[in-house]
Protein backbone atom coordinates (compact mmCIF):
# COMPACT_ATOMS: atom_id res chain seq x y z
CA UNK A 1 0.00 0.00 0.00
CA UNK A 2 1.55 3.51 -1.16
CA UNK A 3 1.71 6.32 1.69
CA UNK A 4 -1.71 8.12 0.35
CA UNK A 5 -3.54 4.50 0.10
CA UNK A 6 -2.42 4.46 4.00
CA UNK A 7 -3.21 7.87 4.72
CA UNK A 8 -6.31 7.44 2.75
CA UNK A 9 -7.43 3.54 4.87
CA UNK A 10 -6.76 5.42 8.16
CA UNK A 11 -9.09 8.15 7.82
CA UNK A 12 -12.14 5.81 6.13
CA UNK A 13 -11.08 3.80 9.20
CA UNK A 14 -11.17 6.75 12.17
CA UNK A 15 -15.68 7.52 11.34
CA UNK A 16 -18.56 5.27 10.65
CA UNK A 17 -19.45 8.20 7.86
CA UNK A 18 -16.48 9.90 5.75
CA UNK A 19 -17.48 11.64 2.53
CA UNK A 20 -14.55 12.68 0.20
CA UNK A 21 -15.84 15.72 -1.77
CA UNK A 22 -15.03 19.01 -2.82
CA UNK A 23 -14.71 21.87 -0.15
CA UNK A 24 -16.15 21.85 3.16
CA UNK A 25 -19.84 20.26 4.76
CA UNK A 26 -20.91 23.60 5.03
CA UNK A 27 -19.47 25.56 1.73
CA UNK A 28 -19.79 22.47 -0.64
CA UNK A 29 -17.26 23.27 -3.75
CA UNK A 30 -19.36 21.59 -6.59
CA UNK A 31 -22.94 20.10 -6.79
CA UNK A 32 -22.11 16.83 -6.66
CA UNK A 33 -21.39 17.38 -3.33
CA UNK A 34 -23.17 19.62 -1.87
CA UNK A 35 -26.49 17.24 -2.98
CA UNK A 36 -24.29 14.54 -1.34
CA UNK A 37 -24.02 16.53 2.30
CA UNK A 38 -27.41 17.35 2.18
CA UNK A 39 -28.44 14.08 1.84
CA UNK A 40 -26.54 13.01 4.95
CA UNK A 41 -27.66 16.22 6.85
CA UNK A 42 -31.31 15.38 5.92
CA UNK A 43 -30.71 11.80 7.60
CA UNK A 44 -29.13 13.44 10.37
CA UNK A 45 -26.09 11.10 10.92
CA UNK A 46 -22.84 12.38 12.13
CA UNK A 47 -19.92 12.46 9.15
CA UNK A 48 -16.66 13.72 8.51
CA UNK A 49 -15.90 15.28 5.51
CA UNK A 50 -11.96 15.09 3.50
CA UNK A 51 -11.63 18.61 1.17
CA UNK A 52 -9.90 16.80 -1.65
CA UNK A 53 -9.14 20.26 -3.22
CA UNK A 54 -6.35 21.16 -0.24
CA UNK A 55 -4.45 17.49 -0.84
CA UNK A 56 -3.90 16.87 -4.38
CA UNK A 57 -2.38 13.59 -3.44
CA UNK A 58 -5.79 12.49 -1.46
CA UNK A 59 -7.19 13.85 -4.39
CA UNK A 60 -5.97 11.55 -6.96
CA UNK A 61 -5.45 8.91 -4.44
CA UNK A 62 -9.13 8.32 -3.10
CA UNK A 63 -9.77 7.19 -6.88
CA UNK A 64 -7.08 4.65 -7.23
CA UNK A 65 -8.32 3.54 -3.54
CA UNK A 66 -11.73 3.10 -4.62
CA UNK A 67 -11.25 2.36 -8.16
CA UNK A 68 -14.09 4.59 -8.52
CA UNK A 69 -13.26 7.78 -11.32
CA UNK A 70 -15.22 10.42 -9.21
CA UNK A 71 -15.60 12.87 -6.03
CA UNK A 72 -17.80 13.11 -4.04
CA UNK A 73 -17.13 9.29 -2.57
CA UNK A 74 -19.09 7.77 0.57
CA UNK A 75 -17.50 5.64 3.22
CA UNK A 76 -19.89 3.41 5.54
CA UNK A 77 -17.89 1.52 8.21
CA UNK A 78 -15.09 1.68 6.37
CA UNK A 79 -16.88 0.50 3.60
CA UNK A 80 -17.26 2.70 0.12
CA UNK A 81 -20.84 2.95 -1.16
CA UNK A 82 -20.45 4.85 -3.78
CA UNK A 83 -20.86 8.79 -5.11
CA UNK A 84 -23.53 11.11 -5.53
CA UNK A 85 -25.70 9.93 -7.97
CA UNK A 86 -26.27 6.31 -6.59
CA UNK A 87 -26.60 7.95 -2.48
CA UNK A 88 -29.42 9.98 -4.15
CA UNK A 89 -31.01 6.17 -5.97
CA UNK A 90 -30.51 4.94 -2.27
CA UNK A 91 -31.75 7.54 -0.42
CA UNK A 92 -34.72 7.47 -3.06
CA UNK A 93 -35.22 3.91 -2.18
CA UNK A 94 -34.73 4.07 1.18
CA UNK A 95 -31.43 1.88 0.80
CA UNK A 96 -29.25 4.30 2.04
CA UNK A 97 -31.16 4.57 5.50
CA UNK A 98 -31.16 0.44 5.44
CA UNK A 99 -27.30 0.76 5.35
CA UNK A 100 -27.14 3.18 8.07
CA UNK A 101 -29.45 0.77 10.17
CA UNK A 102 -27.93 -2.12 9.88
CA UNK A 103 -24.24 -0.66 9.88
CA UNK A 104 -25.68 1.20 13.51
CA UNK A 105 -24.48 4.17 12.75
CA UNK A 106 -25.13 7.05 15.29
CA UNK A 107 -27.73 9.85 14.54
CA UNK A 108 -25.87 13.66 14.80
Amino acid sequence: MTDVSTRIDEIVKKSDIVLFMKGTALFPQCGFSSRAVAILDHLGVAFETVDVLQDPEIRNGIKDYSDWPTIPQLYVKGEFVGGSDIMMEMFEAGELQQLLAEKQVAKA
